[in-house]
């Protein structure tokens, strides 16, 4: 079913909204944007099985792409913005719902120089360029922490139904980049997605509180589909889930639909997650919220783009 509506925009001409969400009644829509922007050559930093796995799926897992010392002090840094080795501005910091370990670091970029260089490594960030065929800005970057026998899960969500209902971004022209920081198997709550189902987009019941984001980021019980929609997407996609040893890369278009089970085994899960958005693509109002999110989880005013680096 094809919806689209005209909504104001900061008081300012209206635009037209591809992919209305947080209305009345739950609805399916089918994607009105590429999977993969840019044109594969045997010159793409991709293969071409690669790609097409990627734009099929919409997600792609990449192995070997750093060294043992790299992934060694990827994760020496992670654990020192975990632990309370330093200072991290307050607002960055998101607690566990019920402990006071931490679940997410926001702003890992500017928190961390290691994960600044990382962000912008052409073997991660030259990937997203090629496969959004643009220049490329942070929309948001974080530390993703789920310790062992108390990790909470991650429920089932598209990313882009929240950036484009709370965040403004305008079109399916996002992706995301976990770069795992442990070895994840199906124990310790890795992620899990939905091949195939970045083609739909699941335009999702209810209106958005007040600061929705203060406890969404603990528990996200706004913008997901209901028990019903998992239940089909699932019969119609199938489920699966990204293993591999640290310092594995998960790269998985915005629209698809992912989640993370509670970690109760001894063994912690992190990873760094890196969301590269098109410049073209920046953000703006928001389409289902009455104002955007705090910019630690949505960068509104990028200067310019993301230079990448060898």
């Amino acid at each position: 079913m094809m919806l689209s509506a005209t909504i104001p925009q900061d008081g300012h001409a209206g635009r037209t909204d591809l992919y209305p969400t947080r209305i009345a009644h739950e609805t399916w829509m089918e994607r009105r944007d590429p999977v993969v922007w840019g044109k594969w050559s045997p010159q793409a930093p991709l293969t071409r099985a690669q790609t097409d796995s990627f734009e099929k799926n919409g997600f792609l897992i990449l192995e070997n792409l750093f060294s043992a010392d790299e992934v060694a002090a990827f994760q020496q840094e992670a654990r020192r913005l975990c632990r309370g080795d330093v200072t991290l501005q307050a607002d960055n910091v998101v607690r566990e719902p019920d402990s006071e370990a931490v679940r997410t670091v926001f702003r890992l970029d500017e928190e961390s120089a290691v994960f600044h260089r990382l962000s912008r490594d052409v073997r991660i960030a030259g990937r997203a360029r090629f496969l959004l065929d643009d220049d490329l800005y942070l929309h948001q970057s974080r530390l993703n922490d789920k310790p062992g026998f108390t990790g909470k899960e991650f429920y089932w969500h598209s990313d882009f139904e929240t950036w484009h209902a709370e965040d403004g971004m305008p079109r399916m022209r996002a992706i995301s980049a976990s770069i795992l920081l442990t070895d994840n198997d199906a124990l310790n709550g890795p992620l899990m997605l939905m091949p195939g189902s970045h083609r739909i987009f699941i335009a999702c019941a209810g209106e958005t509180p007040e600061n929705n984001h203060l406890t969404s980021l603990r528990r996200q019980e706004v913008g997901v589909p209901g028990h019903d929609t998992l239940m089909r997407l699932v019969q119609r996609f199938g489920l699966t889930y990204a293993a591999g040893k640290a310092g594995t890369v998960v790269l998985f278009d915005c629209n698809t639909m992912h989640g993370s089970n509670g970690n109760i085994t001894p063994f912690p899960r992190s990873n760094a997650f890196f969301v590269y958005n098109a410049w073209s693509n920046r953000v703006g109002a928001p389409y289902a919220a009455p104002r955007p999110r705090p910019a630690f989880l949505a960068n509104r005013d990028p200067k310019a783009p993301l230079e990448i680096v060898s």
